[in-house]
C-alpha cells in the first residue's frame, strides 16, 4: 500500500536526524612502494631545473568565509555542530593554466576550502562566468573543475542535494553566495593576473601526517597488489610550481596530498579551514616576503586519494576506560562504536584537536617547502586539453578489461555508513564491516520507510546491505546523485583525474595507473598522473571491489555498487583521447544528463538574524571585559566587547577582529586579523529576547611555530555590523585599552 509523502518524508526526518548525521562523518587504523614517476624527488636539496615550456598562467584567491555563528557545520553532519566563532577565515584558490599561443585553451583549478566540490556552487560559478561575457567565455562545462579540500570545520547548507541539508536544517542562500562570490572573484583575479611562464613538478614523502584509518580493509586488497607498496596510504606529496617568465618569480604552487580534513573534532564549533587550510596559510605567509616569489603568492593544498586516510596518527584507542586500541576489524569498544577515537598528535593537551590540525597542516607545509626549494621536472609537451561529461550511474553497463559484462546500481548507503568511523563515530548498535544479516531488525524498517530497495537493487548493491536506498528517494527533491561529473584536465604530461567522490588509497592507485598507462600512447614524456577531490559534486566513497566486500563504513558508503571504482576507470579511459594532441581544443565529448539543479527549490528551516540589541545603558563595540596593561609574551590576551550577530555582514575580504601594534611615531598597524590562526573570533548569544550577545576575542601570543610574537604596545580592534528592528544594518568598531607585551 502506497504511504503518504508527508509520512515518507517524517519517517526519513526522524532517522536522519539521529542516524544520517553520520552521513558525512569522516570516522584511523596503520599503514606501499610509493607510486610515482621518473621524476624529480625533493630529498637532495635545491637543484636548477631545466627550462620547460611556456604555458600561460595565472594565480587568485578570494574569501568565501559564510556564516560563521548560528549554522550546523559541515562534514560530520552533526546538528548539535553549530558554529560559534572563526580561528581562520576560509579561501578560495584559483590555478589558470593555458596556451600561450592560443589562449582559449585553457582551464581553471579552484581549490576551495570546504568540504567538497559540489553541483550547486558549480553551477553557481558556471552562471557567474557566463555573465560576466568577455575573456571569461572561455571557461566553460570542460575546463573548470571545483574541488574542496575535504575540511570538516566551515559552515555548512549550500550542498544541491537533500541528505547533507538535513542536519544543517535546509539550504542557506548566504552560505552559498559566499562560496560561489569567492570563487568567482578568485577566478578573475587568476585570470586577469595570467601572463607567461613556466610549470614544473616536484614531489616529497610526507611521512607523519597521514596514517589508514580503515587498514582492515585494505589488507582485503591482492597480496600481490600491495607488495607493491610499503605503506598503506600515499605518503607522496606532489608539487605543482607557477614561474612567470618576465621576472622569474614564483607565483603560486598546487599540491595533492591525501589526508583527510578531520582534525578539528566533531565537538568543534569553530570555523577553520583544517590541516590544508594551515598548510596553506603557512606557505603563503612565508613564501610571499622572499626574493624569488610575488608578494600575492598563492599556495593551493589540493586533497587526493584521500578516502581511508586519516589525521589522526596516533591510532584509534578506546575512550571507555579500558585504554585499549579499537578493535582491529570493525574499530570497535565492547562491541560498540562509539567510544572508538582517533587520537592526533596532541592527544590528551588541553584543546588537543586545534594544536593537532596545526601540527598537521605544518607537516603537509614542511613538505611542501621541501618539494618548493626543489626545481623538479619541467612540465613539457604544450598541449592543454580538458574534457567534462555527466554519466548517470544508476544503470550504467560496461565491459571490464578481461570482456566481463558488469554494471553499475541507484545510489545507496550500507549499514556500516551509519557506524561512522574513528574520526567520528556513529550511533546505536552500528558497527563497521556490518553484513546487515538481522542484526538490527529495528532499522532494517525505519530505513524502509524511505525507500524500499527492490530485488534487481539489493542484488546489483550485493554484497552491501542497503540501509537506505538514497538513490531512489526523490521527495520532496533527489537525496543523492546518481548522475556523476566525468573530468580531467592536461597540460603538457601532467594529467589531473578530478573526482567527484573519495577515492580510497588503492582506488586512486589503480585509477592513476590506468589513466598513465593510456596516456602514454599520446605523450611524448613520461605522464605524470595525479587524482584531486573530491570535486563539482559529491558523491561519497570509491572503494576497490575488495575492500568494498569488506563493507566498512568507505564501502558501505560507496554509492553504486561494488563496480564503481572500475566504472569511473571506464568512463575516464574512454574519454581520454579527447586530451591528445590528435583532438582539435574544441572537442568535447556530449554533455550527458544535466543533474538536476535544487538552488531554487532546496527547503530552508534557517532562521535568520531578527534584530540586535546592545542592551540598556550599553553600546555596540563598548568594551565589557578590558585588557590587562601588561601581558608577558606567551600568554592569552582576551577581551569582550558588547557585540552583535556576524551574520549581519560577512566582512568577505575584511576582518572581525585584529591586534594592532604601536609605531614609534605613534600611529597603528594591524598585525594580525581573523585570517590568522592565533586570533581567535567568539560570539555569543546573551538573550535571544532582547536581541544582546557578546564578542570575545583572543590573542594567542604563544604556542604556535612559525608565528612570531613581539615585545611591543598593542590594541584589540572589533569590527561589528547590528541590525536594528526596521532591518537596517549599521557598522559599528570597538577598541581595547592599550596593553604591552613584554
Amino acid at each position: 500500500m502506497a504511504r503518504s509523502h508527508l509520512a515518507v518524508a517524517l519517517a526519513a526526518s526522524t532517522l536522519l536526524l539521529v542516524l544520517l548525521a553520520q552521513l558525512f562523518a569522516d570516522r584511523g587504523a596503520t599503514g606501499q612502494r610509493l607510486w610515482h614517476w621518473n621524476g624529480a624527488r625533493a630529498d637532495t636539496g635545491s637543484i636548477q631545473a631545466e627550462d620547460g615550456d611556456q604555458y600561460l598562467i595565472g594565480v587568485g584567491k578570494a574569501d568565501i568565509t559564510g556564516p560563521v555563528v548560528e549554522l550546523n557545520l559541515m562534514g560530520y553532519a552533526n546538528g548539535s555542530q553549530i558554529g560559534t566563532g572563526l580561528r581562520q577565515r576560509l579561501y578560495s584558490r584559483a590555478f589558470v593554466i593555458g596556451d600561450v599561443s592560443n589562449p582559449s585553451d585553457r582551464f581553471v583549478y579552484l581549490v576551495l576550502d570546504t568540504q567538497s566540490g559540489d553541483t550547486a556552487v558549480r553551477n553557481g560559478i558556471l552562471d557567474g562566468l557566463k555573465a560576466l561575457g568577455g575573456g571569461y567565455a572561455m571557461y566553460d562545462q570542460h575546463n573548470v573543475a571545483v574541488t574542496g579540500t575535504h575540511s570538516h570545520s566551515g559552515p555548512a547548507a549550500w550542498l544541491n542535494y537533500l541528505l547533507p541539508q538535513i542536519t544543517a536544517k535546509g539550504f542557506d542562500k548566504q552560505s552559498y553566495q559566499a562560496i560561489v562570490d569567492g570563487a568567482l572573484l578568485s577566478i578573475r583575479r587568476a585570470h586577469e593576473s595570467a601572463e607567461a611562464g613556466t610549470l614544473s613538478v616536484a614531489t616529497t614523502a610526507v611521512s607523519d601526517a597521514n596514517i589508514n584509518r580503515s587498514l582492515y580493509a585494505y589488507l582485503a586488497n591482492p597480496e600481490s597488489e600491495r607488495n607493491r607498496y610499503s605503506e598503506s596510504v600515499d605518503k607522496t606529496l606532489t608539487l605543482l610550481k607557477f614561474q612567470r617568465s618576465s621576472d622569474g618569480k614564483n607565483i603560486g604552487i598546487l599540491t595533492w596530498f591525501a589526508v583527510h580534513g578531520t582534525s578539528m573534532l566533531g565537538n568543534n564549533t569553530i570555523i577553520t579551514a583544517d590541516n590544508k587550510g594551515v598548510a596553506a596559510k603557512l606557505f603563503e605567509d612565508e613564501i610571499s616576503g622572499t626574493a624569488n616569489a610575488a608578494s600575492d603568492f598563492v599556495a593551493g593544498f589540493s586533497q587526493a586519494n584521500v578516502g581511508d586516510t586519516t589525521p589522526n596518527v596516533m591510532g584509534a584507542y578506546c575512550e571507555d576506560g579500558s585504554g585499549s586500541e579499537c578493535r582491529f576489524n570493525d574499530s570497535t569498544c565492547g562491541g560498540k562504536s562509539q567510544d572508538c577515537h582517533g587520537r592526533g598528535p596532541f592527544f590528551g593537551l588541553n584543546d588537543a584537536g586545534t594544536k593537532s590540525c596545526y601540527e598537521i597542516g605544518k607537516r603537509q607545509y614542511a613538505g611542501a617547502r621541501a618539494a618548493y626549494d626543489y626545481a623538479g621536472t619541467p612540465v613539457k609537451g604544450g598541449t592543454i586539453r580538458s574534457f567534462h561529461t555527466f554519466k548517470d550511474l544508476s544503470k550504467y553497463s560496461f565491459a571490464l578489461p578481461n570482456g566481463t559484462v558488469v554494471k553499475t546500481c541507484s545510489a545507496a548507503l550500507g549499514y556500516s555508513f551509519a557506524a561512522g568511523t574513528s574520526d567520528g563515530p556513529g550511533a546505536f548498535d552500528f558497527t563497521q564491516n556490518d553484513s546487515g544479516n538481522g542484526d538490527n531488525p529495528l532499522w532494517s524498517v525505519v530505513g524502509g520507510l524511505l525507500h524500499p530497495p527492490s530485488p534487481e537493487q539489493r542484488e546489483c548493491q550485493a554484497p552491501k546491505p542497503i540501509l537506505l536506498d538514497v538513490g531512489a528517494a526523490k521527495v520532496p527533491y533527489d537525496w543523492t546523485p546518481n548522475i556523476v561529473d566525468i573530468q580531467a584536465l592536461r597540460v603538457g604530461q601532467l594529467v589531473i583525474i578530478v573526482s567527484p567522490g573519495e577515492a580510497s588509497t588503492m582506488a586512486g592507485r589503480q585509477w592513476r595507473e590506468a589513466v598513465a598507462s593510456s596516456a602514454e600512447s599520446f605523450l611524448d614524456e613520461d605522464p605524470i598522473v595525479v587524482l584531486g577531490g573530491p570535486a563539482n559534486s559529491y558523491t561519497h566513497y570509491i572503494t576497490t571491489t575488495a575492500e568494498y566486500g569488506i563493507q566498512r563504513y568507505e564501502g558501505a558508503s560507496t554509492l553504486y555498487g561494488p563496480h564503481t571504482l572500475a566504472a569511473y576507470i571506464n568512463l575516464t579511459l574512454s574519454n581520454l583521447p579527447y586530451l591528445s594532441p590528435e583532438q582539435p581544443s574544441t572537442a568535447h565529448p556530449a554533455a550527458g544528463p544535466a543533474p538536476p539543479d535544487n538552488r531554487e527549490r532546496s527547503l530552508s528551516f534557517i532562521t535568520g538574524v531578527v534584530f540586535d540589541s546592545a542592551g540598556i545603558g550599553k553600546k555596540f563595540g563598548q568594551v565589557t571585559k578590558n585588557a590587562p596593561a601588561s601581558y608577558a609574551v606567551g600568554a592569552k590576551v582576551s577581551v569582550t566587547f558588547v557585540g552583535a550577530n556576524p551574520r549581519n555582514n560577512l566582512r568577505l575580504e575584511k576582518t572581525y577582529a585584529a591586534v594592532e601594534k604601536q609605531a614609534g611615531d605613534g600611529s597603528w598597524e594591524m598585525i594580525r586579523n581573523d585570517a590568522d590562526w592565533d586570533l581567535l573570533f567568539e560570539w555569543k548569544r546573551t538573550s535571544t529576547t532582547l536581541g544582546t550577545s557578546e564578542v570575545t576575542i583572543t590573542w594567542e601570543t604563544g604556542g604556535w611555530d612559525h608565528i612570531e610574537t613581539t615585545a611591543g604596545t598593542y590594541r584589540i580592534k572589533y569590527y561589528g555590523d547590528s541590525k536594528s528592528l526596521r532591518g537596517s544594518i549599521t557598522a559599528f568598531e570597538g577598541t581595547s585599552g592599550i596593553f604591552k607585551l613584554v
